[in-house]
């Protein structure tokens, strides 16, 4: 994707029985990430074994979730910078120098931080940023951006290896999993699925959606929905006629929208949705959008707070393992 090799085929799509295919994932993760590195040229310093031996002093997290997973892991002293998407915690952008959008990177604002190491999703640059990156000698990981639940644990587990936390990250990533599975129990017993259409924006009456393989398709099934817009592919604008007809029930959107955020009276007076069932009941869902969308360990509490806005009369309850340490 940037121009430098593919990532190994531990790190890649498996032909495996999914339930194999997650042994091999966590036996064999920090192997991957090695190699990944490895072969990228980027190990410029000791590595042990599979992980990183010691935390790199001068991180920085390109990724909304790579931030989110650092700090879960008690080492946010690290970061010198994260980029514009690391809205959680609060004070990742408040305390960190900020290297830009995670598509948009500036190449020379993140080589003035003097990383160790840069941790980047799946997704970032442009690749000319990336490619400089490398260039100059910096370590750089790529996360693979995965949001199934055992991707999501996987995710967290690679991370936890490139910083020289690979048992933090397992207990974390255990616990991710057992938040999804108790999801799992809890969407198994809603009897009837509703109709749900993700808007990610409006722009000039058009609304952009949420389509099949998009993370709004991944969190709206993880939440006990039907996705209506899943003939569209990914992010794509979807016609007035096509949402009428689509029928959704329920219109999810992002609380922090800077494209639109028009109140539910004003979004369903126009043409595209007023003639929807969301329309009549009037219900319009908002959530935060790294929350909802980031797909990190809070991901299991995310879909199940939108499930409890899909299905309100179904008393959908806390998960309880999302109390635990």
């Amino acid at each position: 994707m940037f121009g430098r090799p593919a990532l190994p085929a531990l790190l890649a799509p498996s032909t495996a029985s999914p339930a194999k295919r997650s042994r091999l994932d966590r036996r064999e993760l920090g192997a991957a990430i090695a190699l990944t590195l490895l072969a990228a040229g980027s190990l410029a310093s000791p590595f042990a074994g599979p992980a990183l031996a010691q935390t790199p002093e001068r991180i920085v997290a390109v990724g909304g979730v790579v931030t989110e997973v650092i700090y879960a892991l008690g080492l946010q002293d690290k970061i010198a910078g994260v980029d514009s998407t690391s809205q959680y915690p609060a004070e990742a952008l408040k305390q960190k120098a900020n290297v830009g959008y995670v598509r948009a990177l500036s190449a020379e604002g993140v080589l003035s931080l003097k990383p160790s190491l840069v941790i980047a999703i799946q997704g970032a640059g442009p690749p000319d940023a990336i490619s400089l990156v490398n260039e100059a000698g910096v370590r750089l990981a790529r996360i693979p951006d995965d949001t199934t639940a055992e991707g999501v644990a996987t995710k967290i587990e690679a991370i936890g290896a490139v910083v020289g936390a690979v048992e933090p990250a397992r207990r974390l990533a255990a616990q991710t999993k057992a938040r999804f599975d108790e999801l799992a129990a809890v969407r198994s017993g809603i009897a009837r699925k509703r109709r749900v259409l993700f808007v990610l924006s409006l722009q000039n009456g058009r609304a952009l959606v949420g389509g099949r393989n998009s993370s709004a398709d991944a969190i709206i099934g993880l939440a006990g929905g039907i996705n209506v817009a899943s003939d569209i592919e990914g992010f794509k604008p979807m016609t007035d006629e096509a949402i009428i007809a689509a029928a959704p029930e329920v219109i999810v959107m992002m609380s922090h929208s800077s494209s639109h955020n028009a109140p539910a009276d004003e979004l369903f007076a126009m043409p595209s949705f007023s003639q929807t069932p969301a329309a009549t009941a009037r219900s319009l869902v908002r959530m935060d959008g790294l929350y909802l969308l980031g797909f990190g360990p809070r991901a299991p509490m995310a879909a199940r707070d939108l499930m409890a806005a899909i299905y309100p009369e179904a008393a959908i309850p806390q998960l309880k393992t999302a109390a635990a340490p």
